[in-house]
């Protein structure tokens, strides 16, 4: 039997059949390496939950082989879930210079600075994890200093593309290294990981600089406060918006904390250039006339409590809408999105502001960083890999890619469309899909990681569509005989002045259940909570279909 010192494998931990989350693991024998650490904002579904990180009980398993975090880019979808894995496993992380800013943030939020192992890289970076060489290559994206990676295995070369489009007219003048991809594939790529998020649109993705002309003429016409909402590490549309400032003569206000982590750190860096006397404090905007105020702010994507949903429905503290301002939302909804964006469009218009919002190719505010169908197919040219592994996106844009690899000649039956978890093994040059290893989501919900579990979302659950019924009940130490009780608190159930009679027969019901076990001289508490809910739960199912949670509460006296 072959030993498996000599297998190399791929798997992803996060990222493929979803957007976000994105982790990969690339694995040589005893030598594990991963990519990217990301984060994904849970759905409507996981109550409570402020963020969904993967599940790393694999690499935990495994820690002793874990040889290092090779992040791509400094987006949330890569770096996101950084703080909250560290705290599990400790590693070495290798990533660009405003890259490792940008963590470096998160990981004093979290008290984890002093404690993890920082390494700064570039396009020109050479290391060497366990025994795997590790080379990089530039590429374009809407942030900058972003990195595809080279693995130079036994087995063959791997080449992980990171998030990237061809920009030939990038607005940060970071030009993709296109004689360097081709160098690669001309050497001769064994496996290619590249993104799909766009492989469902055909042609290219425009260029970032289009969208800047259309930032200066929406700053040029407008007459009153500019407020302008985009992710805040796209650092290329924060210059752009800098740029159409200065040429309007108009003051910069920062609002929302991520807004403000990203351009301290990006001015400090040297990755956003700003005249002096520029910005100015979020409660100084009130001391400006409106034509001379542009407030860079987050919620592009509709997060509630995010400045824009604040400032549409009017709760901001500091800066206030009013009818003649201008507000353009640069970026385009993420699929699920949709919703909470529209809603705070349709407040900011009854607010009488003008908004200019909607596609990026509609307003021309904003274009994807993603590559489109031609791009990827220029990079599936350019790598030349013996096989392809379709990564970061859901399941429809994966098969769209595999169709654009099958295309410009890669073999359909090396061609793998995995699931979280699920490996691609290589040995002797050979592919086979389908061993998996542990994977799954992990749930943050405020310092908590990863104990919240689906008992605690089910009755989340009912609590939000059904409310609670609680019954307390006192039974004496001595005898176990019924003091007082049960009395019913309802919360969240049914308005109890308007529901008297109901109320009334849920109380007669319970405590019919409780003096039939005190005739049969019950002890056991167990026995009391479970006749509640039962005798209470058949009833209200009865008169109400409703099935609220019932939570008795014993008190010995």
């Amino acid at each position: 039997m072959a030993s498996n010192q000599d297998l190399l494998s791929i798997f992803a931990l996060g990222g493929v059949h979803e957007i976000g989350k994105n982790m990969y693991v690339l694995q040589y024998g005893d030598d594990m390496i991963v990519i990217d650490c990301g984060s994904k904002f849970p759905d409507e579904s996981l109550l409570g939950i402020d963020l969904i990180v993967p599940d790393i009980t694999y690499l935990l398993e495994n820690d002793s082989k874990v040889r290092g975090l090779v992040i791509t880019h400094g987006h949330e979808d890569h770096i996101g879930g950084i703080p909250y894995i560290i705290k599990q496993l400790s590693m070495p992380i290798y990533a660009t210079r405003l890259t490792l800013g940008l963590i470096e943030i998160k990981l004093k939020e979290h008290g984890l600075l002093s404690a993890t192992s920082l390494h700064e890289i570039d396009a020109e970076a050479t290391l060497t994890l366990g025994r795997i060489p590790l080379r990089f290559f530039r590429t374009n994206h809407s942030i900058p200093d972003c990195l595809g990676i080279v693995f130079e295995t036994p087995q063959g070369t791997v080449v992980h593309t990171g998030d990237f489009k061809f920009d030939l007219t990038p607005a940060n003048h970071q030009h993709a290294d296109i004689h360097k991809m081709a160098a690669i594939g001309q050497k001769g790529v064994l496996a290619l990981l590249s993104e799909s998020t766009n492989a469902e649109r055909p042609g290219f993705t425009p260029s970032e600089r289009t969208v800047g002309d259309h930032i200066l003429e929406a700053f040029t016409k407008a007459t009153g406060k500019i407020f302008i909402s985009t992710f805040a590490s796209n650092v290329n549309r924060l210059q752009q918006v800098i740029d159409a400032a200065e040429k309007t003569n108009r003051k910069i206000a920062l609002l929302g904390r991520s807004m403000v982590n990203v351009v301290d750190i990006s001015l400090a860096l040297g990755y956003l250039a700003m005249p002096p006397g520029m910005l100015v404090e979020a409660n100084e905007v009130g001391r400006f006339k409106p034509h001379e105020i542009a407030v860079l702010c987050t919620g592009s994507q509709g997060e509630p409590m995010a400045a824009l949903s604040r400032l549409a429905s009017g709760t901001h503290r500091q800066v206030e809408v009013s009818s003649g301002d201008t507000v353009i939302l640069a970026a385009t909804p993420i699929p699920g999105n949709e919703r909470n964006v529209a809603r705070i469009v349709d407040n900011l218009f009854i607010r009488g502001v003008k908004v200019i919002y909607g596609s990026g190719s509609v307003t021309g505010m904003h274009v994807s960083g993603h590559a489109s169908q031609e791009e990827l197919k220029l990079m599936l040219t350019l790598m030349k890999p013996t096989y392809f592994i379709p990564i970061h996106g859901e399941y429809r844009m994966l098969y769209q890619h595999r169709l654009l690899a099958e295309a410009v000649g890669v073999a359909p039956e090396r061609i793998f469309i995995v699931n979280n978890g699920e490996a691609v093994d290589f040995r002797n040059g050979e592919a086979q899909q389908g061993r998996r290893v542990p994977n799954g989501n992990t749930l943050v919900d405020g310092l908590g990681i990863g104990d919240v579990g689906n008992i605690v979302l089910r009755d989340r659950k009912v609590l939000s569509e059904d409310g609670i019924l609680i019954f307390v009940l006192s039974l004496a130490k001595s005898d176990g005989k019924l003091v007082s009780g049960p009395d019913v608190i309802s919360r969240g159930f049914v308005y109890v002045k308007e529901s008297e009679a109901l109320m009334d027969e849920v109380q007669r019901i319970a405590l019919a259940a409780v003096t039939q076990l005190q005739d049969e001289e019950a002890t056991q508490w167990g026995l009391y909570k479970q006749a509640l809910k039962e005798a209470v739960g058949k009833f209200l199912f009865m008169k109400t279909q409703r099935r609220p949670m019932i939570l008795p509460i014993i008190i010995q006296v």
